[in-house]
This record gives C-alpha cells, sequence and structure tokens, in this order.
C-alpha cells in the first residue's frame, strides 16, 4: 500500500499565474517562498570558471564542509566536525535523510500547525504518523515545550521550524531551551529546520544546536544565500549518527551538483551582498505591515523572520484557495493558501512572501487594496 499525501496547493496557483504571464499579463509571484534575486555575484563569476575548467562528478566538497562548520562557530559558538555535515541536494533530501535515519515506520511526529506543508507529506511518505499540534495567536503560532511536554504518549520526535514558514515567527532563546530539555526528558529526538536563519527582523534566531547536541540540523543555500535553483543545502547530524546518514546519502541521493558546491563556498563569503537583500526584506516587511490592516487583513502572525505575512482573510473568505485564486485572477498578484500549511484552519489564511522587489511591494499594495475594498466584509470569494 502506498501513502496518500496531499498536494502543493501553491503550485496549482503558480501554475495559472505563470499561464497568465504566458498570455500576456502582468503578473507579481508571491506564492512561493524564494528570493527574486539571484546567487551572490562572485558566486556566479565562480561558477563560470569552474564550467572552463573542471569536468566535475560526484563529489562532496571538503571545504565547503569545513566552511560549514566554520559558520557554526562563528554564528552559534558550535563546534561540529566536517564528517557530521552531509551535503544534500536541497534541504528536502535533508529532512528525508533526518527522518528515514531517526525514525521506524509508524513512529509518531510532532509538528507545528500551522506548518510547512512538506513536514505533514514528507512523514506521510515514509509511513511516519504526524501528530499536528494546534498553535495559534496565544503561542504565537510556534510549538512549545508546555505542549510538548503534555502530549500524551510522547512522541518519538517533533520537527521544530524557527523562523517558521508561513508565519516567520522566532521561537525564543529561553523557549528553545525549555523544548530541549522536554525532549531529553521524555525522549523525543529533534529535528530542527533553520533554512531560515540569517533572514530576521531584530529577533536573535539560536541554532538548537546550543541547546541540544543531539539534534540533526536541516538547513539550505536557498534562502539566506539566495540560491534556490541550485539545489544545494546540508544536514548536521550527531557524530553516532553519521554512518546511518551516509548509508543513506549515498543510495538515495549519491551527491549534489559539483558546481553548486563550488558557487556556495565563496556565497558563504559574500555577506555584504547577502545582508543588502535582508534589508530589502525588511522595507518589503514594513510596507505590507502598515498597509494590510487598512484593506482588513490586520491580524497577521508575527513576522520575526523568513520573509512571509501570514494573513487572517476570514473576513472575506472561508476558502482559501479560492480566495487566492480569485485575487489572482483579478489582480495578478499570486499568493499560497493557507490549507497548504494548515489542513483544518488554513481555510481563514493566506501566506503572502515579500522576498520580491520592493517596487514589487509596492505594485502588489495598489492592485490588492481596490480589490478588496470593492468587496464586502463578509462576501464569500
Amino acid at each position: 500500500m502506498t501513502a496518500k499525501i496531499d498536494p502543493f496547493y501553491a503550485i496549482s496557483v503558480s501554475g495559472l499565474a505563470h499561464r497568465m504571464k504566458a498570455e500576456g499579463r502582468s503578473v507579481i509571484h508571491m506564492e512561493f517562498g524564494q528570493p527574486s534575486t539571484g546567487a551572490p555575484a562572485p558566486a556566479i563569476a565562480r561558477a563560470h570558471e569552474v564550467l572552463d575548467s573542471d569536468p566535475m562528478g560526484y563529489w562532496e566538497s571538503p571545504q565547503l564542509k569545513a566552511r560549514i562548520c566554520q559558520h557554526y562557530a562563528d554564528w552559534y559558538g558550535v563546534e561540529i566536525a566536517p564528517a557530521q555535515v552531509l551535503l544534500t541536494c536541497g534541504a528536502s533530501p535533508a529532512l528525508v535523510l533526518a527522518l528515514s535515519m531517526s525514525f521506524a515506520p509508524g513512529a509518531r511526529v510532532a509538528i507545528a500547525r500551522p506548518g510547512y506543508v512538506a513536514y505533514r507529506n514528507t512523514l506521510k511518505s515514509l509511513f511516519l504518523e504526524p501528530v499536528e499540534l494546534p498553535c495559534g495567536e496565544a503561542e504565537r503560532f510556534q510549538l512549545t515545550a508546555r505542549a510538548l511536554a503534555a502530549l500524551e504518549p510522547a512522541p518519538d520526535g517533533v520537527i521544530i521550524a524557527s523562523p517558521a514558514n508561513p508565519t516567520g515567527t522566532v521561537i525564543p532563546r529561553e523557549e528553545i531551551l525549555a523544548i530541549a530539555e522536554v525532549c531529553r526528558t521524555r525522549g523525543i529526538k529533534i529535528i530542527s529546520d533553520e533554512i531560515y536563519h540569517g533572514i530576521s527582523y531584530g529577533m536573535p534566531t539560536p541554532s538548537m544546536l546550543q541547546a541540544e547536541p543531539d539534534a540533526l540540523i536541516v538547513n539550505s543555500f536557498s534562502k539566506y544565500f539566495s540560491m534556490a535553483g541550485w539545489r544545494l543545502g546540508w544536514l548536521v547530524v550527531p557524530k553516532s549518527g553519521i554512518d546511518a546518514a551516509r548509508a543513506r546519502m549515498g543510495n538515495l541521493f549519491l551527491t549534489p551538483p559539483s558546481l553548486s558546491q563550488h558557487a556556495a563556498l565563496v556565497a558563504m563569503d559574500c555577506r555584504e551582498e547577502l545582508e543588502a537583500n535582508i534589508a530589502t526584506y525588511a522595507r518589503n516587511r514594513e510596507l505590507l505591515l502598515a498597509a494590510l490592516p487598512g484593506m482588513g487583513l490586520g491580524r497577521i502572525a508575527p513576522p520575526d523572520g523568513a520573509f512571509y505575512i501570514y494573513a487572517d482573510v476570514s473576513d472575506f473568505t472561508d476558502d482559501s484557495l479560492q480566495f487566492c485564486t480569485a485575487m489572482l485572477e483579478a489582480t495578478g498578484v499570486a499568493t499560497a493558501p493557507g490549507i497548504d500549511f494548515d489542513p483544518v484552519d488554513g481555510r481563514h489564511f493566506v501566506r503572502f512572501s515579500f522576498a520580491v522587489s520592493t517596487p514589487e511591494i509596492e505594485d502588489a499594495i495598489g492592485r490588492i487594496g481596490p480589490w478588496l475594498a470593492s468587496r464586502n466584509r463578509g462576501q464569500r470569494a
């Protein structure tokens, strides 16, 4: 029997957006969580050099693995060994590796609801049971130590995401420590998705490794390093898990693209260009937070980090997919329906990605505002 998983509904919205663009319509893509900027210029230049000089092949860059170790020392004061770093074809395979090496079929893994759609569906595809914990405004849309402590029976594992997708909320350091303590006491394995680290707006983003050295850490070059299309991520595993992780990596995925590894090594030292991207996101965030309440979208999860705003649209609809489709067709602004992230309450939410240019944000505000104003509160999309 094969696992039944739900579709990624934002993909259907994006498909419509691309069809509209092919027909000559002006479309603003705010449906996917990917930077509109490319890789840093020196990284691209390095890629050109490699294309001209290196035939490439199956390869793991020892220099890149060492540089990632230095990154953890510099950012978090944590020491890891290069052997603990597995380079992957993006964060998605890293998640598959982490789950498959940590749990047997039937294991129960806690996740936040709302949360990234692939957590739930990847768990199901591996015949693991997602245990979704509702996280609302009172919890700042995040898992808490209290919720994990109260869960009976204790789950086998938990996936933590901070900053989170779709909300952008960050778990404070003291709560990270409390979660780690509950998990140690109850024997809960921690997988921490830290793909949005580096993208925050004044709130620190501690690594779970600072609280729990045996946690598995998923990360990627897709977000902060603006290299989504290069398909390169990494997984940090405890020393006791190196052999299990490498066996799965070698059989399931071999190695990530050699070209991407060469470019990523250079990208890690392009801080000035990367921080300029963050400044753009911060400005976009300010514009949306200022504009959306006046449009009737004032109930917003606190976007401490990442590049998302998760907005309550229940005054306008109880069908977020229909709402996103109608808004796209009317305004050309593509967004993600909340049902991707929350199968229970997501019909009342929409996620806006503000990882686009500031002129596009200003244009989107100018399009969405009049469309929402033309609708009566309570009118269903």
